[in-house]
């Protein structure tokens, strides 16, 4: 049996008929930019995030560099990142000239460290930005009070959690902005490209939905210096038909990460660990290990197919080579970016490929033990 690490198709295959007609409707509605749809969809996404307003745009990166733009943030301005995330967070950060400050996080929950945090601010701090990595929320109340007691913006990468929970709220307002991705393997995936930003903030709102649109509101007026960022309306309906089906396809996922979890408690591997009163999205699965590259090659043989997320930190990638950050400034994140490895995750994963996979990694672990003196 090959398993696959994620089977994208398979979402279609169970709801074809309904992403069908969704894109016939905005086919025969002659609105292809913006209109209904993408109106729906953002009152609809709003609405599962307990948020007061969705702008939706055309990726995740747009939502975190328009995001920073809407606070006024860029040269001579910090913005506190994760050492070990996705480049992304990074990237929005260096495009509107700002400095990212990298910050390493909890060993035990990879998600940004409150504590190292307070100790990373500078007179030029201007923002906090936190990735819920993986699905799991960060620890978000020590870095809300951290931002309210020094007049700081808090911005959440979100890209990985839709439907994730922080002491019994999805994530989605807790920030001043919240960003997603709607990339086609997220929780919540379009079939293309595709962002957006929640916020109970209105005027944050209203100046963000004229920067993703040449920087107007009114057709012509042009307010602010803006970028084409819009969210596709076929994109929208189809992310309408699936945010029905989010919450059932999140229960799945976590009962796959429960049965990971008592599959594999007795093998030399990390389990994944969620902070106290937060319920992770379990967008992916990380196990941890010191012979992550060998096991990963196992599995393979195995017909087991994994992921590393993510194999070089983004201070040790030329694109950030201007910081000038020393070879071993970040240890935890050298550390995680060694050791981790992403097994099969996805709601259309079937009970006899979870059990395959558990097997593989029992037959791999313990013939290694075994043969150890």
């Amino acid at each position: 049996m090959t398993v696959p690490f994620l089977d994208l198709g398979a979402a279609y295959r169970e709801i074809g008929a309904e992403i069908d007609a969704a894109i016939a409707r905005v086919l025969r509605s002659g609105h292809y930019i913006l209109g209904p749809e993408v109106e729906a969809f953002e009152a609809e996404w709003a609405a599962y995030c307990g948020a007061t307003h969705c702008i939706g745009v055309g990726n995740g990166l747009d939502a975190l560099t328009l995001s920073l733009r809407a606070l006024d943030i860029g040269p001579d301005d910090e913005v506190i990142v994760p050492s070990h995330t996705f480049i992304a967070t990074w990237l929005a950060v260096a495009a509107v000239g700002a400095t990212p400050v990298p910050v390493e996080p909890d060993p035990v929950s990879c998600n940004l460290d409150p504590a190292r945090v307070a100790q990373a601010l500078t007179p030029r701090t201007r923002a906090i930005l936190p990735v819920h990595l993986y699905g799991a929320p960060a620890d978000l109340d020590p870095l809300l009070r951290i931002a309210r007691e020094h007049g700081l913006a808090l911005i959440e990468d979100a890209a990985q959690a839709h439907g994730a929970q922080y002491h019994g709220e999805r994530i989605g307002a807790h920030g001043d902005l919240v960003c997603w991705s709607f990339y086609p393997g997220k929780n919540l995936g379009a079939l293309g490209d595709a962002g957006g930003i929640t916020t109970r903030k209105t005027a944050l709102a209203e100046r963000l939905r004229e920067l993703r649109n040449y920087g107007s509101s009114v057709k012509y007026v042009h307010e602010h210096q803006g970028v084409n960022s819009r969210l596709d309306p076929l994109q929208a309906a189809v992310l309408r038909v699936k945010l029905q089906h989010l919450s059932a396809w999140n229960a799945r996922r976590e009962q796959i990460a429960l049965r990971y979890a008592s599959g594999l408690q007795d093998l030399e591997l990390q389990l994944p660990q969620s902070l106290p009163g937060t319920r992770s999205s379990h967008h992916l699965y990380i196990v941890r290990t010191s012979q992550r590259d060998a096991l990963q090659a196992a599995l393979a043989e195995h017909g087991v197919q994994t992921l590393i997320h993510y194999p070089i930190p983004p201070y040790r990638q030329g694109a950030f080579s201007s910081l000038g950050c020393a070879a071993e400034a970040f240890p935890l994140a050298d550390a995680l970016s060694r050791s981790v490895l992403s097994l099969p995750m996805g709601p259309h994963l079937r009970d006899e490929q979870v059990e395959r996979v558990i097997a593989a990694l029992h037959d791999i672990l313990q013939t290694t033990a075994s043969a150890m003196p």
